[in-house]
Parts: C-alpha cells; structure tokens; sequence
C-alpha cells in the first residue's frame, strides 16, 4: 500500500491505496466521484477526463499515486459551492449539448481547460481542442456550439437573445 495525500473537489484526501490503482478507480470506487465516466480504458473516448492541478487529463491513464499532492477537480466539483452551474455546464444545458450524458463530463472538463487556454476560440479551434474526447449522439454541433457559448458568457460578452433552444438569434 502506497500513502497519497490530495486535494479532491476542495476537499483534502489522505488515503492508503494500491501503487497500480488508477486515478479514475480511485475517484469513482473510493471517493464515489461517479460522474467521473469510465469509458474505454485506452485514454481514446475522454470521458474520464478531470482537471489534475488546473489541466485536464484523462484519468484512466494517471495512476492515483500520481496524483499525490495534487489537486483534482471532477465534473462534481466544477459547479459553485450554492450549485450554480459553471458557464459551461449551463451551455451544454442550454444549447443541448448532450444526449445521452456518457461523454458529457469529460466534454465538459476538456472544454473548461480549452477556453482557460483560449478563451474566445473559433469553431475550429474548439473542434481542435476537443478532439480527444469522443461523443457518439450528437455530432458535435451542439458541443461546439455550448463551448462558444460559453466562452461568450465567461468573458462577460452578450450571446444575445435566444429561443427556447438556446440558439443566439440575430
């Protein structure tokens, strides 16, 4: 057993654990951070994607020992302390930005970091940025539409008025 002190959502995390256990085991089996999505176990789908000390990673390819004296943010802990969702978790709501929800919290995890980084980017650009996380519903248009939406209201810039889809029309 390998000793690992963390921080997990705000919450600090002192944990005796197997050396081999992954950083995706170790949030969903032993902090129940279940919305923290196990999809192929490759790195490939990103749906376990959580923020390790500010940028994202895909935590089925982070071992938890790594991430001792880290800090972890899930998709649990992205919404404010009142439960006010991030900017992007209500764009993904607002403009429709999932179906079934599998991919969602990496999607959403991945494109917090992406607009950290760029935080007015064009279509392609959020494309780019959110290659590595797969959706098999929607196509992507609504996502890429929920990341621009979002990074309009995070920068304080009017997405001006929309219908009851959260289209921004003119």
């Amino acid at each position: 057993m390998t000793r690992i002190n963390l921080t997990v959502d705000g919450q600090r995390v002192a944990d005796d654990i197997e050396p081999r256990m992954l950083l995706v085991q170790y949030l969903r089996e032993r902090l129940g951070k279940t919305g923290t999505v196990v999809g192929c176990d490759t790195s490939s789908c990103g749906a376990c994607t959580v923020h390790l000390d500010g940028a994202s990673v895909k935590s089925c390819n982070v071992l938890a020992v790594q991430a001792d004296g880290a800090t972890v943010t899930t998709i649990e802990g992205l919404a404010a302390e009142d439960g006010t969702l991030h900017p992007v978790q209500e764009a993904f709501h607002e403009c429709h930005g999932l179906q079934c929800g599998f991919c969602t919290p990496g999607m959403i995890m991945q494109a917090v970091d992406l607009l950290k980084q760029n935080p007015d980017p064009s279509e392609e650009a959020v494309r780019l940025g959110l290659e590595g996380n797969l959706c098999r519903c929607t196509g992507y248009h609504n996502i890429v539409r929920a990341v621009q939406r979002a990074a309009g209201e995070m920068s304080g810039a009017s997405t001006g008025p929309t219908t009851g889809a959260g289209e921004v029309v003119s």
